[in-house]
């Protein structure tokens, strides 16, 4: 994993530039479309990226100051705040609050990418850390956007250079296997990573060596993104190779975040 936060800060810089780009175009009915994200239009999935935008920079400035960051209760007034606001007014002003936290990441000098420390959700965070969250989100929502515009549009690639090898840790969190026992080997394309997946109770997905002894499923480091996520219907499905694998059923124990 890429543990320097520089190419992180700047894969989401492009991922937010990529937002404004796809999004400025758009008149008050586009805005209002559905967005790839279930039930959410695209104002408010800028909504979410807005008060997400928001509740990072406060971890920022924690992780800076030394200051115990923000805890659950500080989220509901600030999503309160942007679920009122309007469609087109959601869409502008989270324009405006992701360009400004991406802004505030680029301002930092060497001593302040060092300095950044802080507890949340569980775990020991630095700089790196906090913009991997902020990517993961940000560049799957913005394919949540920009899929919805355009149906072959995938996640940008400078993100999914960095998020293919943090993967295992998202897997654990959104893979529900329900008790299904499942064994199988995964390579990925773009770039060529292979991991080892196995369910029971719980999910975990592990980097391995290849083993054609196993199950396999094949398929763009981006598309695997995706799946993890709950985003890879079969709609939006590239060319995968399969031995022995139900992509169906891996689409279910991938229900989404």
């Amino acid at each position: 994993m890429e543990t320097s936060p520089r190419p992180w800060i700047e894969a989401l810089r492009h991922s937010s530039d990529t937002l404004r780009a796809k999004v400025e175009p758009l008149d008050a009915e586009q805005v209002q479309r559905p967005s790839y994200a279930s039930e959410w239009t695209i104002a408010q999935v800028l909504s979410h990226l807005g008060s997400g935008a928001q509740i990072f920079s406060l971890f920022l400035e924690a992780g800076l100051t030394g200051a115990e960051p923000p805890g659950q209760e500080a989220f509901p007034p600030i999503w309160e705040v942007w679920n009122a606001r309007g469609p087109e007014a959601q869409a502008a002003e989270a324009l405006v609050a992701d360009g400004e936290l991406v802004e505030r990441f680029e301002s930092l000098d060497a001593g302040q990418l060092d300095s950044v420390r802080l507890q949340l959700f569980g775990m020991d965070l630095d700089i790196t850390g906090l913009a991997r969250l902020r990517l993961s989100e940000h560049a799957i929502h913005t394919w949540d956007i920009a899929v919805a515009l355009d149906p072959a549009a995938t996640v940008a690639a400078d993100a999914t250079d960095l998020l293919i090898d943090t993967l295992d840790q998202v897997a654990g969190r959104a893979g529900k296997p329900d008790g299904k026992q499942l064994k199988l080997g995964v390579s990925t394309t773009g770039p060529e990573r292979h991991f080892l997946m196995e369910t029971a109770e719980n999910l975990t997905l592990t980097v391995a060596d290849p083993d054609d002894s196993l199950p396999q499923l094949r398929l763009p480091a981006e598309a695997f993104i995706r799946l993890v996520y709950g985003r890879l219907d079969a709609a939006h499905t590239p060319a995968v190779e399969t031995k022995q694998v139900d992509l169906d059923e891996l689409r279910t124990i991938f229900p989404g975040l």
